[in-house]
């Protein structure tokens, strides 16, 4: 059985750089951005050479925003989203292992100078994810929660979930990486130390993420993005075979109104093209383009995610929505392993929710 020591010690001492990884799964599903190079090219380069991905995440709206990083490591990330809420937000980092906390700390003042701040707005908490109630952390009082490629390494999901809905304000926002499987894992390849530490026994049953999701109160889950995952080694590739790996970016809103599935209550919404690098579109998830001055048609959930959390200043809704005209059809989460929901002539749906 995988503990949090053999964690600890893959991340703390097997691996000494992003270069000593076996493979590409802990890694983000997207290229990056040109306006988030800057940021990341004011990260000290210790910060950088230990932490173990690819990729930033990075959800949009971020100034003032007060933010929790999962898993925080040597603290790539961490200082990456300070640089994004500017120094009015604050961001505090959560990890286990000792030499990565260190390596974190140590540069707090060279990232507030980068950044032109007059103090650091980091913090860094040695704890487990699972055991978020054990950390100095104020229920309810964070924007936005995220987490790269971690979750799978908690030996406990669920507590994982259950601590992010609580820590998270009303209308606040999980929005993580992780890696899924297209079915659930035999113990033999859990207790695998190196792919377990390589993101891949401890992975989800994508169906599980789903269940348990909705279990702590994230009733409606949306992919952000996706990718199939590649094994660039042979004997591991030999080892989870026939196992199908998928890279993707959920996200999950802590808003309690919202219904268990789809629903039509005659609302549109119209994106005014303020959010900040999103001029001209804004992607929610992978079946929700909207571009900036066009109506478009919402299911109450969308309307939801949109108007009552901190994107609520960005959007215009059209409609009362005190009339329910049922259920809007072709919806539900997509498939990691399908692509999009399909409609009933089989076809991606464009359904608007």
């Amino acid at each position: 059985m995988m503990t949090h020591q053999s964690v600890q010690e893959y991340y703390g001492e097997t691996l000494q750089s992003s270069a000593d990884l076996q493979t590409n799964a802990c890694c983000t599903p997207a290229d990056m951005p040109d306006w988030l190079k800057p940021v990341l090219g004011k990260i000290h380069d210790e910060v950088a050479s230990k932490y173990y991905g690819c990729g930033l995440i990075a959800p949009e709206a971020l100034e003032g925003a007060r933010v929790l990083d999962l898993g925080s490591g040597s603290g790539r990330d961490v200082y990456a989203l300070s640089g994004l809420v500017g120094e009015t937000g604050h961001v505090v980092g959560v990890d286990m292992t000792d030499a990565q906390l260190d390596v974190a700390r140590s540069h707090q003042e060279y990232h507030a100078k980068a950044f032109g701040y007059g103090a650091s707005n980091v913090a860094f908490h040695k704890g487990y994810i699972e055991k978020l109630d054990d950390l100095p952390l104020e229920k309810g009082s964070f924007d936005i929660i995220v987490s790269n490629c971690v979750l799978n390494l908690a030996t406990d999901k669920e507590a994982v979930l259950r601590g992010v809905y609580d820590l998270l304000k009303p209308g606040g926002e999980m929005y993580f990486s992780d890696v899924y499987a297209d079915r659930r894992m035999p113990a033999e390849l859990v207790d695998d130390e190196v792919l377990y530490g390589e993101c891949l026994s401890g992975a989800l049953y994508w169906k599980d993420f789903l269940s348990i999701s909705a279990r702590v109160g994230f009733t409606d889950v949306r992919m952000a993005e996706h990718r199939p995952l590649t094994i660039e080694k042979p004997k591991l590739e030999a080892k989870v075979n026939p196992i199908k790996f998928a890279s993707a970016i959920y996200r999950l809103f802590k808003l309690p109104e919202l219904d268990a599935g789809c629903e039509d209550y005659g609302q549109a919404v119209i994106y005014k093209g303020t959010i900040p690098n999103h001029p001209k579109a804004f992607v929610l998830d992978e079946e929700h383009v909207i571009e900036t001055g066009k109506v478009f048609p919402v299911c109450g959930n969308t309307g939801a995610m949109l108007t009552k959390t901190r994107f609520a200043p960005h959007f215009e809704l059209i409609g009362e929505g005190t009339t329910h005209y049922g259920a809007w059809p072709g919806c539900g989460s997509p498939d990691p392993f399908q692509g999009a929901v399909a409609d009933s002539e089989g076809t991606a749906a464009d359904c608007g929710c």
